[in-house]
């Protein structure tokens, strides 16, 4: 049998987490979500998801920060951006940060499955803004 990538997501949306889980589930375990940053580094440091999904404005903790934080705790989680900030800092910023993937939300459903599967791969993976 084949392991299937364990998928961690974090957004403060209970809906778009929802869809995320939704389009994500036929693949990938989702092994658990939160909707703030501090969540985030609690259960991902708890859980050591294969993937993290996270939104970059969230509560408490912003997912720049909760990324920081969780590279510097020595997670080995590859880290997929997905939000609706596309400008060329906030990407930088989230690749600063240790991102690996960068997802613009208008396209998640074309564009987050192949970015998962890159960064498992340990390729960069940054959706094109039209």
């Amino acid at each position: 049998m084949l392991i299937r990538p364990r998928v961690f997501l974090a957004d403060d949306h209970s809906q778009l987490l929802e869809a995320e889980t939704h389009l994500l589930r036929p693949h990938f375990d989702i092994v658990g979500t939160a909707m703030d940053g501090d969540e985030l580094v609690s259960a991902a440091l708890r859980l050591n998801p294969d993937v993290i999904i996270v939104d970059i404005t969230m509560p408490v903790l912003n997912g720049i920060e909760a990324v920081q934080k969780l590279v510097l705790s020595g997670s080995t989680s590859k880290f997929i951006f997905l939000t609706i900030h596309s400008s060329q800092e906030f990407i930088k910023a989230c690749v600063d940060a240790g991102a690996r993937g960068f997802v613009s939300k208008s396209k998640m459903k074309a564009d987050l499955i192949p970015a998962i599967y890159a960064v498992l791969a340990d390729r960069s993976y940054i959706s094109s803004s039209h």
